[in-house]
């Protein structure tokens, strides 16, 4: 069985992701101890957890305007402008049931922290689907940021999750506004405050 184990990738997996070395691991030390079905099986239930704990902490970047441009990039990253009373956020991630709380609490947070924050955008942008629980967590998120005199505005929405947001007629009811693009709605929002 050695004679067919891969070492190179076990070695890569090591350098690239712990959590991927520790899966690979795990399906060959079951497949010597257990057999081919039991260790194969392992492989893809580690997987699926994998994935999901994956999905349930996405990476959300605050992002600001790179000067003489129309980009965003993370403000922990680069050097860029921001304003107080505006929050703008990147999800890179689907919005799902795994992460709906995480992603509520995270916004929760951020308000506790900054009372100025009159404005959240979020940029949309690496969100593909959105699920139900997803969008009741949207729609509560945005009912306790209006009680605070907070509007949630979107931007750069995909047109499948769009189609989503209008089925459930959840652009009806947000406090803000849904825009095109980021810089549109920083140039928007901002002029208030400059």
């Amino acid at each position: 069985v050695l004679s067919v184990v891969d070492f190179s990738v076990i070695r890569h997996a090591w350098h690239f992701s712990k959590s991927d070395f520790y899966a690979i691991a795990m399906t060959i030390m079951l497949t010597l101890l257990l057999g081919v079905e039991a260790g194969v099986a392992s492989g893809i239930i580690a997987s699926i957890i994998l994935h999901l704990y994956h999905t349930s902490r996405p990476h959300v970047a605050e992002i600001g305007l790179l000067p003489n441009g129309e980009h965003f990039r993370n403000v922990n990253h680069y050097k860029v402008e921001t304003i107080p009373e505006i929050t703008s956020l990147r999800i890179d991630e689907s919005l799902l049931f795994s992460n709906a709380n995480y992603i509520e609490e995270y916004i929760d947070s951020l308000v506790n922290k900054r009372p100025k924050t009159q404005h959240i955008i979020l940029h949309c942008g690496a969100i593909n689907t959105i699920d139900l629980s997803a969008l009741e967590m949207l729609e509560a998120l945005n009912t306790r940021l209006l009680q605070s005199n907070i509007q949630l505005h979107f931007s750069e929405v995909k047109i499948p999750v769009k189609h989503l947001l209008d089925k459930a007629r959840f652009f009806d009811r947000l406090g803000g506004e849904l825009f095109l693009s980021q810089y549109e709605a920083y140039e928007a929002l901002s002029k208030r405050y400059r």
